[in-house]
């Protein structure tokens, strides 16, 4: 990865007027709102991309611009975002990490016929399935970082039973759950018990005198869920006294909620690089670097990852399309398979836009500390059939 960057426009987040024969990208994005905290680390990401293009001659020989809106965390700003960066010249829009933020203003891109990006969505209908056959996402589908889990606890720490503990409030929840839900009993595992919670409870009580009520405690417990639920459902299990190995997804990335689950130890997620320093691909520590030269602080978890892979993947694909017209940058796209980015190889099809299988690094944390512990790829992608359930 070539790490070049023009650190101030970066860190300041300015962007240049745009030129007549410049490339426009549109970023319709949360600037406030609770969203904010997600799409800002992915567009940082995003234009650190843009700048070591830019630096490098360009796309087409021509130089990217970045234009933007803020949908302030609404889905009908989102709408209004999408058509004003259309309006404005752009020849494809970036949105929203969420499906239902995003969506609309790629519905927007999708009637103009320009290509559109989310920023990191990993649930399947943030592309074709949901808005149609010119969005995409970069990152890795929910239901993957649920299939590693199981395939992944079962190979490594020998887990045979499994309980699976559901946060109900957002899709990305259900995805996690989904793919181990899929994985576990395919791999030969046992799921002896599952439950359900909402994000906001204060209270899991009941939950945990049903999993203490099993014959045996389950090796592995599946909790699906994000921040500070997540936090709250860990720290009451483990004061229960419950030993099991605690499994999620990427979204519970990052130590920043570690001060509320104290000496916490046994608890696993899967992630597309470690933002700690110890990734075993110098490409992922250099962006790191790039990273905290732009803002002058590392990224805070794996989510700023996936906007650098879809400025870096796009731009690929209108170089071998020659022209940013959004169908024939689409079939470009959709004929990679296993294409190289600094955080592994990623593949697009006509039938799916995400990932449905990438190698993740698995990140344990020990005594309050996240680290690497491994790597792995689950051994068959999770079909398409499962991702729409």
């Amino acid at each position: 990865m070539k790490t070049i960057l023009s650190a101030t426009a970066v860190a300041l987040g300015l962007a240049a007027p745009v030129m007549a024969d410049d490339i426009t990208i549109g970023f319709a994005i949360a600037q406030s709102g609770w969203l904010e905290a997600y799409d800002t680390p992915a567009t940082t990401a995003a234009r650190i991309r843009i700048e070591e293009i830019n630096a490098a001659g360009g796309l087409l020989g021509r130089q990217i611009k970045w234009i933007e809106a803020d949908t302030k965390s609404d889905q009908q700003q989102s709408a209004s975002a999408g058509l004003q960066l259309i309006d404005e010249g752009a020849d494809m829009l970036v949105v929203s990490c969420d499906y239902d933020f995003g969506a609309p203003a790629a519905l927007a891109a999708e009637s103009e016929g320009i290509n559109s990006f989310f920023l990191c969505a990993e649930d399947v209908k943030a592309g074709i399935q949901g808005v149609g056959p010119n969005s995409f996402s970069a990152s890795v589908l929910a239901a993957v970082q649920g299939a590693t889990m199981a395939e992944w606890s079962m190979a490594e720490r020998d887990a045979k039973t499994g309980y699976v503990l559901l946060d109900t409030t957002i899709e990305y929840n259900k995805g996690i759950c989904t793919g181990f839900d899929w994985m576990f009993p395919t791999a030969g595992g046992d799921i002896v018990g599952r439950d359900t919670f909402k994000n906001g409870d204060a209270s899991i009580a009941s939950q945990i005198t049903r999993i203490k009520a099993l014959p045996q405690e389950p090796d592995v417990i599946m909790l699906c869920s994000y921040i500070p639920g997540a936090a709250s459902a860990v720290r009451q299990i483990r004061a229960a006294g419950i030993n099991s190995l605690i499994l999620n997804g990427s979204a519970v990335d990052g130590s920043y909620w570690l001060g509320a689950t104290p000496d916490l130890s046994g608890f696993v997620v899967p992630v597309q690089g470690s933002i700690y320093g110890d990734d075993p691909r110098a490409d992922v520590e250099a962006f790191n670097v790039a990273y905290e030269k732009a803002t002058g602080a590392r990224p805070a978890s794996s989510y700023a990852y996936p906007g650098y892979v879809l400025i870096d993947l796009w731009a690929k694909a209108v170089e071998r399309a020659g022209t940013v017209e959004g169908s024939e940058v689409t079939a470009e796209l959709e004929k990679m398979t296993d294409e190289p980015t600094a955080f592994g190889p990623r593949s697009f099809s006509d039938e799916l836009h995400h990932q449905n299988a990438a190698e993740m690094q698995i990140i344990e944390i020990t005594n309050a500390k996240p680290a690497v512990v491994s790597k792995w790829a689950i051994s068959k992608p999770v079909p398409l059939d499962v991702l729409l359930r």
